[in-house]
């Protein structure tokens, strides 16, 4: 196949954010050739997680950046690359990460981290490593179109920096793929990677959306005992437990704080592990007052977009409790995310379990009030 685009500049529908909570605007913009290390992919699924939402919305002021096109969780296929890219070519089948690895940092070399000094996850910035620049501008006056945590897939065309693509098996269908560009690869990992979960523990999940079911998921493959759910929306119950759940919690419903009722389901002394997967800082503290004293550990997932501090005293971790966050499961992307795809597609994890709807494109603002509503894990857009 000829690739008569390569090189010049692409014509396509975008989703565009005008300003916070306005329905973002499907229009036609422009999308330059990629430059330096960088690759333009032909985007086919998009999904909305819960960080798009809070950037829509514009939660956080000092994050906020207009016109901009947002998403992050997607799968695609290359349509070119710019100069000095040799790990990835036309037609390769590709995951963009929000948390890249350029493989030559200090951080990249550490194997203590998954972070990228230069193309780690970042929702300030807003345009391109190589030259400041954005890749993406509108129609009629050629205004640029800022950029969102690296990877920006709410248009048919985006350009990502080479350390934020991934190339997964041709034969692994894309829209599987698009599961492991956040959600999954965040909660699987979380319990493989960052909490090592072991066989035969407890466990206590904070927030049943879909990071906090791919939590379970992980836990579930690594053999947890009991894994205890808690969120809000009893209407998430039925698929939490069908994804590995064995005892759902309505902190609504209780008299009792949710810890309480955690540590009565595990005989009093509460849960081996603990995750948060709210953004909230009060369930925060509740994850980790359910956690079990002496070795007890909380894993920090959801997003906090406020000024609180954590909502500890630091006396309470001399009873042996520990927390920690996890960025992308732990995963360093370009190095470990293709086995991790292996290992979905030999059975280790069903991310069709995932995908709660489908819709095209064009319906965009429907799958966000679906998101909103509670209404889904997520909402697989075919571009």
């Amino acid at each position: 196949m000829v690739n008569n685009t390569a090189g010049q500049v692409i014509t396509c529908k975008a989703a565009v954010a005008w300003g916070p909570g306005q329905p973002l605007v499907m229009e036609e913009i422009l999308v330059d050739p990629p430059q330096k290390m960088e690759v333009r992919i032909k985007v086919l699924f998009t999904s909305i997680c819960h960080t798009d939402l809070s950037a829509w919305k514009g939660e956080n002021h000092s994050q906020r950046a207009y016109p901009r096109i947002l998403g992050h969780e997607a799968s695609g296929i290359v349509e070119s690359v710019g100069e000095g890219v040799t790990d990835l070519k036309e037609g390769d089948h590709v995951i963009p990460i929000f948390n890249g690895e350029c493989g030559e940092c200090e951080y990249c070399r550490c194997e203590r981290t998954n972070m990228c000094r230069d193309y780690g996850v970042n929702p300030m910035k807003k345009a391109m490593v190589a030259d400041g620049g954005c890749r993406f501008r509108t129609k009629e006056t050629g205004e640029p179109i800022f950029h969102f945590l690296n990877t920006s897939t709410f248009s048919e065309f985006t350009v990502i920096e080479s350390a934020c693509v991934v190339k997964v098996d041709p034969d692994f269908p894309l829209k599987k793929m698009a599961m492991l560009s956040c959600s999954v690869s965040t909660g699987v990992g979380a319990a493989w990677n960052t909490a090592d979960v072991k066989a035969g523990s407890t466990v206590a999940i904070f927030g049943l959306g879909s990071v906090g079911l791919a939590v379970a998921a992980g836990a579930r493959a690594r053999g947890a005992s009991k894994i205890i759910g808690v969120d809000i929306n009893p209407a998430k119950f039925v698929k939490a437990q069908a994804l590995g759940i064995s005892d759902c919690i309505n902190s609504k419903e209780h008299d009792t704080a949710s810890h309480e009722e955690i540590k009565r389901l595990t005989g009093g002394g509460g849960v081996d592990y603990s995750f948060e997967c709210t953004g909230n800082s009060a369930v925060l503290r509740e994850a980790f007052l359910s956690t079990h004293l002496g070795w007890g550990l909380t894993v920090l997932l959801g997003v906090h977009p406020g000024p609180k501090m954590l909502p500890l005293h630091p006396m309470e971790l001399f009873n042996g409790q520990q927390i920690t966050a996890s960025v992308f499961g732990g995963f360093k992307g370009k190095t470990h995310i293709p086995r991790f795809a292996e290992d979905c597609m030999h059975g280790a994890v069903n991310l069709e379990e995932f995908i709660s709807q489908e819709l095209p494109f064009e319906k965009i603002n429907e799958a966000f009030q679906l998101l909103q509503g509670g209404e889904s894990l997520r909402c697989l857009m075919h571009l």
